[in-house]
């Protein structure tokens, strides 16, 4: 699917016109508010470890629909069809109650202060820290958007059958480099996905009524017997082998041919991706240091359309007045 070219325009041309985001932007404003992000995140873990993966996706498939303005948290409204029911949201995207439950907690304690965008940022880099991977300083400052699009989600995000080539054209289109693309996807050292993401690769990959040919075949065996064919598509898989760490295995997954989902294995299999797999493969530390640079890369996108701080992540402050 193609981005709308003036989508592409708002977020790479009017940056002057956006909020400037700085660390520490509630140092005054609501000291506690990071604090407070990461300890809710910890309670949701507790709770169900998989939840911590789902909120830091979040960033993702927000920040790359009109920039990182928490437009994918709005429910759908009469007049409005919002992104959760989008093609790469609908029964995969999930645990938007714990976003409630960080924005109730920072209501109680800064009343109209942190933006639902805000939380989206620093819950994602919670979520990996808290499973093991890297910690760093977010900026913020982000204001959250008044309405959303469901029909720019669903012409901008990538589908599980996306390949390297679609990838790479996609993340170039927001000023992020192959290197940022690969070490994103290491988002996928932690969590699950569904069946319904590869029963084309395990069944008829290109249309030939065959397996993807890049999956190890004793991998493939497992998948067969996780997700038949006509069995329940909604049953999900770990994206990795350690999926509740966040480490990278999941590099060393992509080279054995383990990966899950076609939009991952696709990184080893295609050349301009594949030397940056067998560096992060033989070397977490270096995915770390690029998860990180990436993930603040990707949280500068903005649309500068300028926008509110939501009482309630789900509404508009003129509609959460009229509840």
């Amino acid at each position: 699917m193609s981005l709308y070219p003036s989508v592409l325009f708002v977020l790479l041309v009017t940056m002057a016109a956006a909020e400037t985001l700085r660390p520490g932007f509630y140092a005054q404003t609501c000291p506690e508010a990071e604090a407070i992000v990461r300890y809710e995140m910890m309670k949701a873990m507790i709770r169900e470890p998989r939840s911590v993966a789902s909120v830091m996706r979040f960033q993702f498939h927000d920040c790359f629909v009109n920039g990182c303005d928490a437009s994918l948290l709005l429910d759908d409204t009469p007049n409005m069809l919002g992104e959760k029911l989008a093609l790469s949201n609908i029964n995969s995207l999930r645990s938007f109650e714990v976003v409630d439950e960080v924005k109730e907690a920072l209501e109680k304690a800064c009343p109209g202060v942190v933006s639902c965008a805000d939380i989206i940022i620093m819950a994602a880099r919670d979520a990996v820290a808290l499973a093991g991977g890297p910690d760093w300083v977010v900026r913020l400052g982000r204001k959250d958007s008044l309405t959303a699009s469901q029909e720019d989600s669903d012409n901008i995000m990538p589908s599980p059958r996306a390949n390297a080539t679609s990838l790479i054209d996609l993340f170039t289109k927001f000023n992020l480099s192959v290197k940022d693309l690969v070490a994103l996807s290491g988002s996928h050292s932690i969590g699950e996905a569904r069946c319904f993401s590869i029963m084309f690769r395990l069944y008829n990959q290109s249309g030939s009524g065959k397996p993807d040919p890049a999956i190890e075949p004793g991998f493939r065996e497992k998948l067969d017997k996780l997700c038949p064919l006509g069995g329940d598509e909604n049953v999900t898989g770990d994206l990795d082998g350690t999926s509740k760490l966040f480490d990278n295995q999941y590099f060393k997954d992509l080279v054995a041919g383990r990966g899950f989902l076609n939009s991952d294995q696709t990184l080893f299999t295609f050349p301009q991706t594949r030397e940056y797999v067998k560096l992060f493969s033989k070397d977490e530390n270096e995915f770390f240091k690029a998860f990180v640079e990436g993930m603040l890369k990707m949280g500068e996108l903005q649309s500068g359309k300028g926008g509110e701080i939501r009482t309630n992540c789900r509404v508009v402050n003129s509609q959460a007045l009229d509840v």
